[in-house]
């Protein structure tokens, strides 16, 4: 039908007859192309000749069965392309832009009528640019959308002097998010795609302001080699997609997933997204660009909290004090003491204490004179701002993000447990353990989801060891200026020892304390429990619980050991205890090897399992 309409309208509007053009996309198989099934974001049905595509809005299709039929809305759009110009922005020349130069290269349309399009015109000249960057701000473990890192693009336009990236654009696709929805709920329905997604195009200033300053995360940009014509089809597509839901899925059609998307319109011929048929972890996305050889370096673009923990670390420790002090009152810069340091040394602890106050000011603190001290420190920073040596305080990040080892993990070992020996085989799907190689990743955070063990023995068979279906543990250092609060959440599905036995319990635990750095690579930290717990092995199945955990985590080059003891007291009066030891040692980015010492209860000689494991990463 929807060609019968085509060859009606088309027929009276252009000097080639109807006949030849459609025989002309026929003789193509136009719909069939990867080209315009990545136009219309089509992706296989269940059968070889279904499509389905992932756009939800109806407003994105001109055929009835548009979202399923790439033939039906390949010939709808020829027809609402030759419609009468009237309707300005409302033509479908105006608002499928892509697609009109898709077709205009392949398709004899030269007497196509000529709206005018004053909406996208607008855009266009807002949106100048001929370059496109790869940004991705890095993980943050306090927002649950964000701990795995977030993706977007940044579109440039010619030469730039430094810092006119800041007037650049963003391209950002994400959830459409009820503010009153918790975080239970949150995580449900963005498992779920109960949330739709939209792309949005904004100043690149408000992203840095968002994750460099309001968040602190650092951001690493990565420029592309897009030509200029490749971002100009960029643009074009997301001209299309403006207001255009999608269903938003936090693993997997999330924004690095619909960014991929982006590259693919901009770039025929590229395969991404076909990678990541079940999850998209954003670091993933960016390695995938990169093996694509769409990546021309990084850029590092530190939050405020790096610069000034760099600007502490360049400090001596006895000027802190004076760090502090100034921050509070600046009047203390007329001090005879101070007065009195070299200008290197006054110019030192200006620069931190005007980064440590600004920092305080964007963390909540509403101290109503602190813009005035802010302002007096600046003054005096501008005065003294030639004594500081080059580079003084600049942060230098140990690792980029895409350089740490692969997001999944398999894991084949063998131990010993209660005088049995067993094989150990583990799959996870994301991210990083606190004890695996650090390289690329924040110290101290800890990131399982899915991590699954299976064990077999001669006696019991294959048995579940362990399920952890969420495992997050932030363990950030506080000290005089930074008062982060250390927590950890975990629930699944994991062996205890009850009575004897051994049961699989379900549980949901988490807790909440502190952690100190003794050095660069050392941390020890502590935290308050709780725990609720579904065990057979007990009178009644359902139990609470409260304890405390406390451990060691150190890493020196390719080592990295974490010590850990807990104990827990539930409801029923029972008690457990719990010490384990993890020595890692990385062979190589993608390969290391893991000694564990295990024990629990208070039967420490009969529990006690050794175990040696192979991590491959990929």
């Amino acid at each position: 039908m929807a060609v019968l309409l085509w060859l009606g309208v088309l027929g009276t509007s252009l000097p080639a007859r109807a006949d030849e053009v459609w025989a002309a996309a026929e003789a193509q198989a136009l719909w069939t192309h990867e080209e315009w099934r990545r136009l219309l974001h089509y992706k296989p049905g269940l059968r070889a000749d279904r499509w389905r595509s992932d756009a939800d809005d109806p407003r994105f299709f001109l055929a009835e069965d548009g979202a399923t039929n790439p033939r039906a809305e390949l010939a709808a759009t020829l027809a609402a392309f030759a419609a009468p110009a009237a309707g300005g922005d409302e033509h479908a020349q105006c608002r499928f832009v892509a697609r009109l130069t898709w077709l205009r290269a392949r398709l004899p349309l030269e007497g196509l009528p000529q709206p005018v399009c004053a909406a996208y015109q607008d855009f266009r000249t807002w949106v100048r640019a001929d370059r496109a960057v790869l940004v991705f701000p890095a993980y943050y473990l306090n927002s649950p959308s964000s701990m795995f890192g977030h993706t977007l693009l940044r579109l440039d336009a010619g030469e730039q002097a430094e810092g006119g990236e800041y007037l650049s654009f963003a391209v950002n696709f994400g959830a459409l998010v009820d503010p009153g929805d918790n975080g239970l709920f949150y995580a449900f329905r963005g498992l779920t795609g109960g949330y739709p997604g939209q792309f949005e195009v904004d100043h690149y200033y408000k992203k840095i302001r968002d994750y460099n300053r309001d968040e602190n995360r650092d951001i690493w940009e990565y420029p592309l080699n897009l030509t200029a014509a490749e971002t100009e089809r960029l643009i074009q597509h997301l001209w299309e997609l403006k207001g255009v839901n999608f269903a938003y899925y936090f693993f997997d059609e999330n924004c690095s997933y619909r960014v991929l998307e982006l590259l693919e319109v901009a770039r025929p011929g590229i395969s991404l997204t076909e990678d990541f048929p079940l999850t998209a972890i954003p670091i993933d996305t960016i390695r995938a660009v990169q093996a694509a050889g769409m990546v021309t370096g990084r850029r590092f673009r530190p939050a405020q909290g790096t610069v000034l923990k760099a600007q502490l670390a360049a400090l001596p420790r006895a000027r802190h004090d004076d760090v502090l002090a100034l921050s509070r009152d600046d009047q203390r810069l007329q001090a005879p003491a101070f007065q009195a340091r070299t200008p290197a040394a006054q110019a030192a602890t200006i620069a931190t204490a005007y980064r440590y106050l600004r920092f305080t000011q964007t963390r909540g603190a509403t101290d109503p004179d602190a813009p005035r001290r802010s302002l007096a420190l600046l003054r005096a920073l501008q005065a003294h701002a030639s004594a500081l040596p080059p580079g003084w305080g600049e942060p230098r990040p140990e690792s980029p993000p895409d350089l740490g080892h692969g997001s999944r993990r398999i894991s084949l070992g063998a131990g010993r447990e209660a005088g049995r020996n067993h094989l150990d085989l583990g799959f996870r799907m994301a991210l990083h353990s606190l004890h695996e190689n650090r390289d690329g990743f924040p110290f101290g955070a800890q990131i399982n989801i899915a991590n699954l063990d299976l064990r077999w023995d001669a006696v019991e068979g294959v048995d579940l060891a362990r399920l952890d279906l969420v495992d997050i543990l932030s363990l950030s250092p506080r000290d005089r200026f930074f008062t982060p609060l250390s927590w950890a959440v975990q629930t699944g599905v994991e062996r205890q020892w009850v009575a004897g036995e051994d049961h699989h319990v379900a549980h949901v635990n988490g807790g909440a304390g502190a952690t100190v750095a003794l050095s660069p690579g050392l941390r020890l930290y502590a935290l308050a429990t709780g725990r609720l717990e579904h065990n057979h092995g007990f009178t009644d199945p359902l139990q609470p619980a409260v304890g405390v955990r406390a451990g060691l985590l150190g890493t020196w080059g390719r080592w990295t050991a974490h010590g850990e003891a807990g104990s827990e007291r539930f409801a029923n009066g029972q008690t457990r205890t719990r010490w384990v030891l993890r020595q890692n040692l990385t062979l190589a980015r993608h390969h290391a090897v893991q000694l564990v010492v295990d024990g629990h209860d208070q039967r420490l000689h009969d529990r006690v399992a050794v175990g040696l494991r192979y991590h491959l990463y990929y």
